[in-house]
């Protein structure tokens, strides 16, 4: 009787973009995208940022600050003033979880198991694009309808409204693609959360999310209307309430997230083709 040696078949390793057509990679995306869903639903804790973070900041700072900081101590003013504002915040929030996840995907060998598979490298990094963008519309949801309780006036302004979502979504896209590279670049999540709130926090509290500018010292100020945050802000709170320029915060938030995701995307992409190859 004859034993026969089997040997392991050879993988097949992700592929480079040019030997995959667009119709292949854009199949290859949502089979990530859905799966990436799958997995949400089987961990509903993953979305626990999305879902109460816009609760949580929203109470801190309309209860906790919105009397001293409102004007006349009105919390209805400061809540109108603030929601727009906490929209950038939230963006903020879901781009920085990307890069912690993309970094454990590589620790926990999720990775490895991509690159055995005949898949298009960019499918990988733009799954997650698309499924953290549905977070952050999701998050920007909940604050939208937890800021409908505590009396936020939407009549009349649904299509500003629509219109700070999308201008949102947009910067926040840009600002995955920041994290995704920090998460491919450094060695641990810790180094990823460390360095940006180092980063994040004076941009945040030195911006007109939480307070409008004119209140700041001169040096404070000047530091602000440069600050990308500002120029946001003001955009998403110019198209939401209808108030105060819109025309240039929108032109400088598009410059923004256009000359973000310039610089990058082609740095994240490279970087991770560089990790990813065998």
């Amino acid at each position: 009787m004859s034993s026969q040696v089997l040997t392991p078949e050879p993988t097949v390793p992700l592929v480079d973009e040019g030997r995959i057509g667009l119709r292949a990679t854009a199949r290859h995306t949502g089979a990530l995208v859905r799966r990436n869903v799958l997995q949400i639903r089987q961990n509903p804790g993953s979305m626990t940022d999305a879902l109460l973070m816009p609760i949580v900041l929203t109470v801190l700072f309309v209860f906790g600050l919105g009397g001293a900081i409102g004007a006349h101590g009105s919390r209805d003013e400061y809540t109108a003033f603030l929601v727009p504002g906490l929209m950038v915040i939230l963006g903020m929030t879901i781009a920085m979880a990307v890069g912690t996840g993309i970094n454990d995907d590589f620790r926990t060998g999720l990775m490895d198991r991509f690159r055995t598979m005949p898949i298009a490298r960019s499918s990988v990094l733009l799954a997650k694009i698309v499924v953290e963008t549905g977070r952050m519309l999701v998050a920007i949801t909940v604050l939208l309808l937890f800021a409908a309780v505590l009396g936020f006036d939407f009549s009349g302004r649904w299509p500003g409204i629509i219109g700070a979502i999308a201008l949102t979504t947009v910067f926040g896209t840009s600002l995955i693609w920041i994290f995704m590279l920090l998460g491919l670049t450094l060695r641990t999540a810790q180094s990823i959360q460390a360095l940006s709130v180092l980063v994040l926090t004076p941009l945040e509290f030195g911006s007109s999310i939480f307070v409008a500018p004119a209140t700041m010292p001169d040096w404070l100020h000047a530091f602000t209307r440069l600050n990308p945050l500002t120029h946001m802000a003001d955009a998403a709170r110019g198209l939401a309430l209808g108030e105060g320029p819109v025309a240039g915060p929108v032109t400088w938030t598009l410059l923004w997230s256009l000359g973000l995701t310039a610089v990058t995307a082609p740095l994240a992409v490279a970087k991770f083709r560089t990790k990813t190859k065998t």
